[in-house]
């Protein structure tokens, strides 16, 4: 009896120990989530931008673009040469900067006021047409709910859009050479586009700065589902708010010409260099009756999503191109003068008659018969009077 009853009373002990033990795992668990996740401190944001500048600046190093040494195998392609166009002297980017009278070691950056001006008006009627046209919600709405969105998400809803007060400034507007490897030669970055009027020994670039200091915010809700082990067994709501500080950075933009075999359009590229700084406001707010307002570790893991997101789109040495339109005179991209005054006066009057009916149009159809006959028979009396004679003889 004594060995059966010992044998209980460890056993009890040990299922104690293990039960004390697993709950204390639990609370430590609990408590780190708590601390590190919910309570955890935010980087200094000096510091912040700072490690992912170096980051950037890293990767660009990394990857000095190879678009160069793909335009070199291509200029070693033969091409076939016109037999009517006179060659034309060998294009170089030294010719191009002599030719436009452009030093690029004593020129003075230029302030760009007149760009900021059309900029702004760009941005300002944007916003306008904004205001009275839901297009740009049910482009957002397109996007966040898009087919690949998780499948812990519940449906995101847009609760606040605001597209600013302020605009964008350019300034210190400049002209640098690129080198073959896609480094500028100006410095701070690199140089992923592609130079523009290419030719021997690199190409051109101009970089500007761009400043802007607005508040642009975008809020959302939606819930975290929980579907293990059947569907929505958990929900938890969460609202989100985030909103654009201050953007400040570099801008290159250059041309891409179209090159042989391949026939291809040219293009703009433009990007930003790996020196820029993106400051963000995020508020959060977790649960549904007892909430936990402005996790930092959520606004950490947004503004980290958001910098990839820019990151590998437009930072060197990653571009965007545009395809750019074709700037040769054509009849039907004419506006204004006499022309359009014309074809304004013709529209209005078919609008006139579509208006009045089949009666309009004949009533027109009459006068102008009458006023025909009338100008045949004035030319026949200018065509059978004598100068210098008495009427009617």
């Amino acid at each position: 009896m004594s060995t059966n009853q010992a044998g209980q009373q460890q056993q009890s002990l040990s299922f104690t120990q293990g039960f004390l033990l697993g709950q204390l795992s639990i609370v430590i668990l609990i408590g780190a989530f708590i601390k590190f996740f919910i309570f955890g401190d935010i980087p200094n944001e000096d510091t912040n931008a700072s490690t992912l500048s170096q980051k950037r600046r890293q990767r660009t190093l990394a990857h000095k673009s190879p678009l160069f040494s793909l335009e070199q195998r291509q200029r070693s392609l033969r091409r076939k040469r016109s037999s009517v166009l006179r060659n034309p002297p060998p294009l170089t980017t030294a010719t191009i900067l002599s030719k436009s009278y452009y030093n690029v070691n004593s020129h003075q950056p230029e302030s760009l006021d007149w760009f900021n001006v059309l900029v702004a008006q760009t941005i300002a009627q944007f916003r306008s047409d904004a205001q009275h046209d839901d297009a740009i919600l049910r482009s957002l709405n397109n996007v966040l709910n898009g087919p690949q969105m998780p499948d812990f998400l519940d449906e995101i809803k847009i609760t606040e859009i605001s597209l600013g007060e302020e605009f964008p400034i350019f300034s210190n507007c400049r002209v640098i050479p690129v080198e073959e490897d896609g480094i500028g030669g100006g410095g701070g970055g690199g140089g992923g586009t592609a130079g523009m009027a290419r030719g021997e020994g690199g190409g051109l670039q101009a970089r500007m700065d761009v400043d802007l200091s607005d508040f642009i915010t975008l809020g959302v809700e939606t819930k975290l589902v929980l579907n293990y082990p059947k569907p929505r067994v958990a929900v938890l709501p969460v609202a989100l708010s985030v909103s654009v500080v201050r953007f400040s950075g570099t801008l290159s933009i250059s041309f891409i010409p179209s090159s042989p075999p391949t026939p291809s359009p040219t293009t703009l590229a433009f990007s930003f260099l790996d020196d820029y700084r993106l400051d963000l406001s995020i508020r959060s707010l977790v649960g549904s009756r007892s909430r936990l307002q402005d996790v930092p570790k959520i606004a950490q893991l947004v503004e980290q999503r958001l910098h990839s997101w820019f990151d590998e789109r437009c930072v060197e040495p990653r571009f965007q191109q545009i395809v750019m339109p074709s700037l040769w005179p054509r009849k039907k991209n004419t506006r204004g003068g006499d022309d359009e005054d014309i074809g304004l006066d013709r529209r209005e009057s078919r609008a006139e008659t579509r208006e009045n009916g089949g009666e309009g149009r004949a009533g027109e159809r009459e006068k102008a018969h009458a006023e025909g006959l009338r100008r045949r028979a004035g030319d026949r009396e200018g065509e059978f009077s004598m100068p210098g004679t008495m009427p009617g003889i």
